[in-house]
């Protein structure tokens, strides 16, 4: 859906304006005006006849003009009644910058929800309330009473670039991001603040900025993805772009209707669904406002890097050094530069420089013109993928390079060449390095991460459809945890493999069961009070006779009778003795907005001890589902550690699919399903789970 009439207004009513640059709808009507809006502004206030030199009217109908967008700026409880007015008159947006809504509770929410029932009746598009507003740098519309929209008399650094977009859910952070991007030479489309989303939210902007042609980069600052489909939607058209996008998430919420029975609800928690979503269309995380703009800053002016190899070129040997710390932390390699390479690098530097890497040319080569020659040379090797430039950058009077010299450098290498100062930047220095379309990065950790980003493959479309079984048929009526077996039957019935196993309730049954299976045993207590056997006694391995599974069996039925509140007991579950392996699990949590989230990662007693987990939204293919694997820690062991024999990935695969596909079938009653222990098998040897469970939502 555009939203370029929304954004780029040809006419404007300001609702509640005002001559008083104290106050926020006065600050509104001034950036307006002196932003340079070439529309047609219309201040609404019956308390004044006129505005700064322009008509005021009582009520937008006198207007008599078309408007485009009207800016509401007066008391909550004249919102309503102002939209009714701009619904009447035939606008087709409204943004409200007034506060005082849901974001108060009480009756408050009663007033928001009376807006949203205005959206839908009568058409309008409203944004808000309790926003910030926007600023289209394209349209010239500032929309916002944020002060860092003014403009400046020294003007900004501009280096040009692919221009960036940024949707808030925070006015304030929305424009920070923005002021703090602007200061280090990066370009701009459209700064959005979305506020409490009673019908235009974060996924219509975000939507609209990826189809903006004159947006780049789009940069996401979240709280919560009220609309998760149409985020989705516009994420996976991103990717078809081949439009990055950045996302900071902030915040924690409850996990909601989640059962606290399982490993997983507690394991996955709030946050699983958006790393998940973002991981699925390749949406960059940034931690802070500094590694967002530093990300966003690296993709603006850098090319991609073609891999992980960097190399430090720096004037300082103990800055190269914390540099290559930080770069090694964010997962590049700094290799050692050939012999041959070393040779020629060494004809440019004193003898007490170092050539290996970092290559440290001292500060000597700043003034002889070495440091350029060093990065050209590094520019054409096929040795690195990557060159980061750590300087000084203090001077008010010169620079180590200039515009001139560093648009040659970079218009001659394919490669990207990041830039960081340790010592403060100057705007001398800051207008040399944007004049040739370079920056600084704020920090070293931030170059460490912009350097990650920039060596990050491309997001594609997901090269297969994962097949989604038909909906099964689940127990009518039920609802919560199902036992062990009740949860087995439903799996295998949906095609996926489980061991023989035989429920029984007498001694007889479990005589019947034992001859069947054959020993050693794995008994296991069966009821859907007690998702946690192991921790009642309701568990016993390894039995090699008849006499001990009859004691085992006695045993643990015995102590369920002492639970208090007593456990409904559908028998016991007579198992084989799964042979050794390694044990991981395979689970799906349903996620409210986003659906089902599937987590992967070490199984059995380790799950919660060592949270090697990773998580992807369900359904999945092959490829997707070894992807999650290679994420683990544990994947060293899957593909065979330190001489011990590959375990069945192929299978642990297949399975990770299988269960995805019957989440997603099935997500309108399965709330949660874990099997755990998953054992895997040697390579061929196949797979055993060991446990399930199963919880249903009310029919």
């Amino acid at each position: 859906m555009s939203l370029a009439r929304f954004l780029a207004p040809r006419s404007i009513a300001l609702i509640g304006a005002s001559p008083d640059r104290a106050k926020i709808r006065g600050a509104l009507f001034h950036l307006l005006r002196s932003n340079g809006f070439a529309g047609a502004l219309y201040p609404v206030n019956p308390s004044y006849r006129e505005i700064d030199g322009l008509p005021c009217y009582r009520t937008i109908a006198a207007i008599g003009q078309p408007v485009d967008l009207a800016i509401l700026a007066v008391p909550a409880p004249s919102v309503p009644l102002a939209l009714e007015d701009c619904a009447a008159a035939g606008l087709a947006y409204a943004l409200i910058i007034s506060s005082g809504f849901a974001e108060e509770g009480g009756e408050r929410s009663v007033l928001q929800e009376q807006i949203r029932a205005i959206a839908q009746r009568t058409g309008l598009r409203i944004a808000g309330p309790n926003a910030e507003g926007f600023h289209n740098e394209l349209a010239g519309v500032s929309a916002t009473f944020s002060p860092v929209v003014e403009r400046r008399p020294d003007g900004i650094v501009a280096a040009g670039g692919k221009r960036i977009g940024i949707v808030a859910q925070s006015g304030g952070m929305g424009f920070a991001l923005y002021d703090r991007g602007r200061e280090l030479g990066l370009s701009f489309s459209t700064v959005i603040s979305t506020g409490n989303e009673v019908d235009l939210g974060a996924s219509d902007f975000f939507r609209h900025l990826v189809e903006d042609p004159d947006t780049g980069i789009v940069l996401l600052f979240l709280e919560s993805i009220r609309n998760p489909q149409g985020f989705m939607a516009a994420a996976a058209r991103a990717v078809e772009l081949g439009k990055p996008v950045i996302a900071a998430k902030v915040g924690a919420s409850p996990a909601g209707e989640r059962a606290a029975a399982s490993h997983t609800a507690s394991m996955a928690g709030w946050d699983a669904a958006y790393g998940a979503a973002f991981k699925r269309f390749g949406i960059i995380t940034a931690a802070d406002p500094d590694e967002a703009v530093g990300i966003a800053a690296a993709l603006s002016t850098c090319p991609r890097a073609a891999g992980r190899r960097a190399a430090i070129v720096t004037v300082s040997g103990g800055a190269g050094a914390w540099c290559a710390d930080m770069l090694t932390g964010a997962r590049l390699e700094l290799p050692e530069l050939s012999p041959a390479l070393q040779k020629a690098i060494a004809a440019d530097i004193p003898s007490y420089g170092s050539t290996r890497n970092p290559v440290d040319v001292t500060a000597q080569a700043v003034h002889t013109g070495s440091l350029a020659r060093v990065i050209a040379r590094l520019g054409q090797s096929d040795e690195i993928d990557l060159i980061a430039i750590v300087l000084s950058l203090s001077s008010s009077t010169r620079v180590a390079l200039g515009a001139e010299v560093l648009a040659g450098l970079r218009a001659g290498s394919a490669k990207p060449l990041l830039f960081y100062s340790y010592t403060t930047p100057s705007d001398f220095a800051k207008r040399a390095l944007a004049a040739a379309g370079a920056i600084v990065q704020p920090g070293l950790y931030e170059l460490g991460r912009a350097a990650r980003a920039l060596t990050l493959p491309v997001p594609a479309a997901p090269a297969e459809t994962p097949h989604v079984p038909k909906r099964m048929v689940l127990p009518a009526g039920r609802q919560g945890t199902l036992a062990e077996h009740e949860a087995k039957r439903i799996l295998a019935g949906s095609g996926i493999a489980l061991p023989s196993e035989i429920l029984v309730r007498d001694e007889a049954e479990l005589a019947v069961a034992a001859a069947e299976i054959g020993f050693p045993l794995v008994l296991k207590l069966q009821s859907p009070d007690l998702p946690h056997k192991t921790e009642i006694g309701g568990v016993a391995l390894d039995l090699h006779d008849l006499d001990a599974a009859r004691a085992a069996c006695h045993a643990m039925l015995a102590r369920a009778e002492q639970l208090d509140p007593r456990p409904r007991i559908d028998g016991v579950l007579v198992q084989a003795m799964a042979p050794p392996g390694l044990e991981m699990i395979v689970a799906s949590v349903r996620d409210p907005g986003f659906g089902p989230v599937m987590t992967i990662g070490a199984g059995g007693i380790t799950t919660e001890l060592y949270q090697d987990i990773t998580h992807r939204l369900a359904p999945l293919g092959a490829a997707e589902a070894l992807s999650m694997l290679k994420e683990l820690a544990n994947w060293r062991l899957l593909n065979g550690f330190r001489g011990h024999e590959p375990a069945d990935v192929a299978a642990l695969v297949r399975l990770i699919v299988q269960v995805s596909g019957f989440a997603w079938a099935n997500r309108d009653r399965v709330v949660e399903v874990e099997l755990n222990p998953v054992i895997v098998h040697a390579a061929g040897a196949g797979i055993t789970i060991v446990d399930a469970l199963i919880t249903l939502a009310a029919p």
